[in-house]
């Protein structure tokens, strides 16, 4: 569980960097903050699918 806590708070800074970026019209840090948002958002979703969840007994 800490995994998906550790890459979902990556993912948010991301877009907040994403949103900076967007601000200050600076093309290298959007595609950047993009692909970090996107990438580890992604993982995060993906790995509180597939083991995040705790087993029902």
């Amino acid at each position: 569980m800490g995994l998906v806590i550790i890459t979902g708070l990556t993912a948010i800074l991301a877009i907040f960097g994403l949103i900076s970026a967007l601000r200050n019209k600076n093309l290298l840090g959007i595609v950047f903050a993009f692909g970090t948002a996107a990438v580890f958002g992604w993982f995060a979703v993906m790995t509180l699918i597939h083991s995040g969840f705790p087993a029902v007994h």
